[in-house]
């Protein structure tokens, strides 16, 4: 893509006086990890790869499945029964080609968490089970990498940033995850469409904000409620 082709794809950030070109650079330059291309994974992947994020690393092991498309926007009724990953690739490859997307077709766990968050400078969750966000969260306090975190179910959400510049970190709010039988899911309680939209857009607005450098409010979580149109801060 030729340099007039690039401001002109990215001239609406551009434009924007706290962004700038020198704002665009560390949008292109960024290595950011997803984890999971489902709900929250969709509106992530899609709005950090029209924004020019230079390397996307989507981490997922599930297939699309028809129950998923009320939600996950990046795949459609032809990924059914193909990898996520694949899907999400073929999506970024047909929105944005300047995007360079890391495929990891696996899933995260403690055997390999370390050597995959390692590699990338910020790490985006979107993960929909306790044992994964506590892997994430404490792996990434380990390597020290910033994390973006994110949760859905039925017409809520929460949206925090842990551990960036000695920031507080899932464990300082939650110290650990509940039981298994206390667990509520999508699954067996439903989410509404256009929540994870809703949640991921933040979470994908917060990644941006934190590359380019713009201000950033930490130690506390967004508690966001559709139902009653609430949107809540809290400290902690």
């Amino acid at each position: 893509m030729k340099n007039e082709d690039v401001f002109s794809r990215y001239s609406r950030q551009i434009f924007i006086e706290e962004i700038g070109l020198e704002g665009q650079r560390k949008i292109m330059n960024a290595k950011v990890l997803i984890i999971g291309a489902g709900g929250l994974g969709s509106p992530v992947i899609q709005y950090l790869a029209a924004a020019g994020v230079g390397i996307l690393g989507v981490v997922d092991f599930d297939e699309v499945e028809l129950h998923n498309l009320n939600r996950q926007t990046i795949h459609n009724e032809n990924s059914v029964g193909i990898s996520k990953v694949k899907s999400a690739k073929e999506f970024v490859k047909n929105l944005n080609q300047r995007v360079k997307f890391i495929s990891i077709e696996e899933k995260i766990d403690e055997s390999n968490a370390e050597d995959i968050i390692s590699q990338f400078d910020i790490i985006v969750d979107g993960s929909d089970n306790f044992k994964t966000r506590y892997l994430v969260n404490d792996t990434c306090v380990r390597l020290n990498k910033p994390l973006i975190f994110g949760s859905i179910l039925g017409f809520s959400g929460q949206v925090a940033i842990f551990n960036y510049n000695g920031s507080k970190n899932l464990r300082d709010i939650f110290p650990e995850p509940p039981f298994d039988e206390d667990l509520p899911d999508c699954d067996s309680l439903g989410v509404l469409g256009a929540l994870p939209g809703i949640v991921g857009s933040m979470m994908a607005n917060l990644t941006l904000k934190l590359i380019t450098d713009l201000p950033l409010q930490f130690n506390q979580i967004t508690l966001i409620d559709t139902l009653e149109w609430r949107f809540q801060t809290v400290n902690f």
